[in-house]
């Protein structure tokens, strides 16, 4: 394809003070060496964008600056390569990731990109560049009409999947990072908590991988678009005692392994008492206390493994693999779409589960 022309200014929506959001015309960066320019298609709205918003994050000093743009969960188009790119050229469809590691630290060489040692050393206007970027929360992000991103941060998309679907892929590859830590048991019993978009995705994966039985704890509306996309049992907490429940339908001994993506205070508890001896729990949710419990001597006398999951290292190709396939219904996952103009809105929708609200989508 040929060359893009690209404006010198752009539209972005901005931060600029907590729970204060502006539509905004600013210059369009350029990319450097081992960077691409992206024109963004669409950016989906992440259960911490509202929490960032209203400052829940200021502990993690993000946003680091204001103005500051957000979103991390976004699909588009190569449109300029910088110096050195090989990879991508411009016309290639896109699918991003929120971490980019330094490269050059012990964790990022094993690896762990996204638990990078060099997190959040950037200057305090992102101009200084240690290594790691954490577009979106450190970063500038893809809420606005281009962005910058280093090569490793990105992702061809499959033909047979849009822009929107694979917006999905963050969200996808964040439950897939901690399905693939826990494991899953071929024919086995799988336990999803928290019938969100990623326990949703969870869900998904754990079918594909061979699970046996996939049971979702949730309830509302989301529980029974769990039980539309495939979950072989329901169970509403509001109802009856999901602990009680499983281990009844695993003949006393339990779920061979529970990916807690619910964010409940109390639910890595409940995993940690309806998971078997010697299985597997993964805490892929984040929590708004610090008080979350868990049953020391359950996991202890019971021999259980607990495995922490963040956001979604070296799992983006298969996520997409898997949302070509089929494997992922993600447009299923997909309730609203909005412009840029409209985000604010987007975001109340998103944020207060108006209309049945899942995966809200905006298009810059």
């Amino acid at each position: 394809m040929g060359k893009f022309e690209v404006p010198a200014t752009m539209k972005a929506m901005t931060l600029v003070a907590y729970d204060k959001l502006r539509l905004a015309e600013v210059p369009v960066p350029k990319p450097g060496p081992g960077e691409v320019l992206c024109r963004i298609k669409s950016v989906a709205i992440c259960g911490s964008d509202p929490k960032m918003i209203h400052g829940g994050y200021k502990f993690a000093n993000w946003p680091p600056y204001y103005p500051f743009i957000m979103g991390h969960e976004w699909a588009g188009q190569v449109v300029a390569v910088g110096e050195g790119v090989r990879e991508f050229k411009p016309g290639d469809r896109v699918a991003g990731e929120a971490h980019a590691g330094c490269g050059k630290c012990d964790n990022c060489k094993k690896g762990h990109y996204t638990v990078c040692l060099n997190y959040g050393k950037n200057g305090s206007n992102g101009t200084l560049d240690t290594g790691h970027r954490h577009y979106g929360f450190y970063w500038q992000g893809a809420n606005a009409e281009y962005n910058v991103y280093k090569v490793g941060a990105l992702h061809h998309i499959p033909e047979n999947v849009s822009y929107d679907a694979a917006a999905m892929c963050d969200c996808a590859g964040v439950a897939l990072h901690g399905v693939q830590l826990a494991g899953v048991t071929p024919g086995g019993t799988s336990v999803i908590l928290g019938p969100g978009a990623i326990g949703l995705c969870a869900m998904m994966e754990c079918k594909a991988l061979g699970s046996g039985r996939v049971i979702m704890v949730g309830r509302g509306s989301k529980l029974e678009k769990a039980r539309e996309m495939g979950a072989d049992v329901c169970i509403d907490f509001e109802i009856e005692d999901p602990v009680r429940r499983v281990l009844e339908l695993t003949g006393g001994v339990g779920a061979d392994e529970v990916m807690e993506c619910s964010g409940a205070v109390d639910s890595p508890m409940k995993a940690c008492k309806m998971v078997r001896k010697t299985g597997s729990v993964a805490i892929i949710a984040t929590y708004h206390s610090d008080e979350v419990l868990i049953p020391a001597n359950t996991v202890n006398f019971n021999e259980i493994h607990i495995v922490g999951s963040k956001a979604n290292p070296n799992v983006s190709d298969q996520a997409l693999h898997m949302i070509s396939s089929g494997a992922i219904q993600a447009e299923n996952l997909i309730s609203h779409v909005f412009s840029l103009e409209e985000y604010e809105k987007a975001v109340d929708v998103f944020e207060n589960k108006k209309d049945g609200s899942l995966k809200v989508v905006i298009h810059p």
